[in-house]
């Protein structure tokens, strides 16, 4: 069971007399004196529970529990309530607190409380863990790379659709890769043991369109930049999707097919029947900060394929790679990796970027670093890059680096 009780009261001799409470009981006290400083120890993995004052100069008891709350929802939350405070009490329980006390609170029930908090906190962590467990070694991890909130989005919006049969269109720009996350899909779903057949969309006839849906039957037909469907191809294909429910047909397209189908340039009614569930893929520029991690990826497989010794990727590099718009997203930046991989120095992306842009993605880069060591914790990045608190913040807000994200 989680044993850590983060104590937040201004009152120094009451908070050391709590946390001397939780101590004999066997728990372990985290004392802290205002909003600011507890701040730093509420994490989703925070494995404890809060004990806090209502009443507290600056930001109060309230406060703190907004901000535990829009980080983990499932963090028990214990307010101390002075004399007289009882509706604030209740107020905070309709806010999402877990109990409240009553000050000056008798030591068994100050510890029954806090116990079965902890006890609720040990059974989410375990549940969160149990689930991270199942989906750790899954396809979308294992094939949809990236750290970023888009990249996990992207991951939960293929898990979603695998576990339906419907129709699924898969939308995003040139060279972002719908086949793969359409491959994924079908490895998630229950015709993962069975085939997965693609299809050319502008090659695509009534006849190649009968065979493919006669091959796939059973498991998962992938058509590929389906708004080059011919309109032939098209009826075929309605017609094939009414009469045989035993293929799963996921479609991948760059183009605003809504847009075409308004404008009678697509069927509308095979329009949609495809756009049951939809899966949209970020752009590279829209998640920058996945940028070194599909690199590196990259260049492994580069290296790999050709039986070439890894080569060193410095920071400078990588800081060059997260400037770029890349309007060839993902396809692009593999190609980038392996000319890299070959030794094509003079090849490496972003050399004609200026020296200003250059040094804001190196900062940014050591930054996002800076976070990633210390788990999100700003406090302790700020710490080690040497920087106040304030101007840490000002430049993860000039970079729109959330803090949260690498917790």
């Amino acid at each position: 069971m989680s044993r850590r009780v983060l104590l937040v009261d201004d009152d120094k001799p009451v908070r050391e007399a709590l946390g001397q409470t939780v101590e004999l009981a066997g728990l372990h006290p985290v004392l802290a004196g205002s909003f600011i400083e507890a701040k730093d120890h509420i994490r989703p993995d925070f494995d404890g529970v809060v004990l806090s004052d209502i009443r507290m100069p600056g930001k109060d008891g309230f406060a703190l529990l907004d901000y535990a709350r829009s980080v983990d929802p499932d963090l028990p939350v214990i307010l101390l309530t002075g004399e007289g405070d009882i509706p604030m009490a209740v107020r905070g329980i309709s806010a999402g607190a877990f109990d409240f006390l009553e000050k000056p609170c008798a030591p068994k029930d100050l510890l029954a409380i806090v116990r079965k908090a902890l006890k609720t906190r040990a059974l989410v962590l375990e549940n969160r863990r149990l689930k991270a467990q199942l989906t750790a070694g899954d396809a979308a991890s294992r094939m949809l790379f990236g750290q970023s909130a888009r990249a996990e989005a992207l991951r939960a919006e293929a898990r979603a659709a695998a576990r339906t049969a419907a129709e699924v269109l898969i939308t995003g720009e040139p060279g972002t890769g719908t086949a793969k996350v359409a491959e994924v899909i079908h490895l998630l779903s229950g015709a993962a043991m069975r085939g997965f057949r693609k299809l050319a969309s502008a090659s695509a006839t009534p006849e190649s369109l009968a065979a493919a849906f006669a091959d796939a039957r059973g498991g998962t037909l992938f058509l590929d930049e389906v708004a080059g469907l011919s309109p032939a191809a098209q009826l075929a294909t309605l017609e094939l999707l009414e009469a045989d429910p035993g293929v799963r047909v996921i479609a991948g397209t760059y183009r605003d097919l809504a847009g075409e189908a308004g404008q009678g340039a697509f069927s509308p009614d095979l329009y949609y029947k495809l756009d049951v569930m939809r899966v949209r893929i970020p752009a590279l520029r829209e998640r920058t900060e996945d940028i070194p991690v599909l690199f590196r990826h990259y260049v492994a497989i580069a290296c790999e394929q050709a039986a070439l010794p890894p080569p060193d990727i410095s920071a400078d590099l990588l800081a060059r790679l997260m400037a770029q718009d890349w309007p060839g997203n993902a396809r692009a930046l593999m190609n980038a990796a392996m000319r890299f991989a070959m030794g094509l120095a003079e090849d490496a992306p972003g050399a004609e970027q200026g020296l200003a842009d250059q040094m804001a993605q190196v900062e940014r880069s050591l930054l996002i670093a800076g976070l990633q060591r210390h788990n999100g914790n700003a406090t302790e990045a700020a710490r080690a890059l040497k920087l106040p608190r304030k101007t840490f913040y000002d430049k993860l807000a000039r970079h729109g680096i959330r803090a949260e994200l690498y917790r």
